[in-house]
């Protein structure tokens, strides 16, 4: 076994495990926690693809900005997990028929069949100057430059939105008017009363 395979399985099972203890663990936190876990160990693997920009992007866009997000709502809602964990028992069942059926397709599609080193050779390593960034970035904007700007477009729509969706004027709500606080004068609002000195008794 070369070490590349022996970095490859040992990913490779934290990952599967750490994905099963995501929806086994009794604390949201602590699942959170494990995702993280698996989100690193699938950027270690896409590492050894050769695929260095997806492994960046998933370290810092779903670890550094997602998974913190998570973490801090689940923190901040303080969650009772004794009423999460009430109908467990009851949905188990219909859990595990879910999981054996989604295993038995995942068995289908990636099985020996159709993948394998007996169907795929192994990929040919590149030069020590090849940037998988570099050639990304090159597809996108020759060949798929226009689907990418459609999509861009999509998202820029979805943001403006929702956007205008928050901003909406809703009878009863105050709205905060960021210019009268500012044009505020100290003899509009504040008032000095004169008043004689008192001597406690």
């Amino acid at each position: 076994m070369s070490f590349e395979q022996f970095v490859f399985y040992a990913f490779s099972t934290i990952l599967v495990l750490s994905a099963g203890m995501v929806i086994t663990a009794r604390n949201p936190i602590h699942s959170a926690l494990f995702l993280v876990l698996a989100f690193f160990s699938s950027a270690a693997l896409w590492l050894l693809l050769e695929a260095e920009f997806l492994a960046i992007t998933l370290v810092l866009v779903y670890v550094g900005a997602v998974m913190v997000l998570f973490l801090f709502v689940v923190m901040m809602l303080d969650l009772n997990i004794v009423v999460l964990r009430q109908g467990f028992a009851r949905y188990l069942p219909i859990g595990a028929a879910v999981a054996i059926l989604l295993l038995a397709v995942m068995v289908t599609a990636v099985g020996g069949k159709h993948f394998g080193l007996e169907r795929w050779s192994v990929p040919t390593a590149h030069a020590a100057g090849y940037s998988n960034t570099h050639e990304l970035g090159q597809l996108l904007y020759t060949e798929y430059l226009y689907p990418f700007e459609i999509a861009a477009m999509i998202l820029l729509v979805a943001i403006v939105a929702a956007i205008a969706l928050t901003l909406r004027r809703r009878p009863g709500t105050r709205i905060q008017s960021v210019d009268q606080q500012v044009a505020a004068r100290r003899n509009e609002r504040v008032r000095l009363v004169p008043m004689k000195a008192e001597e406690r008794k």
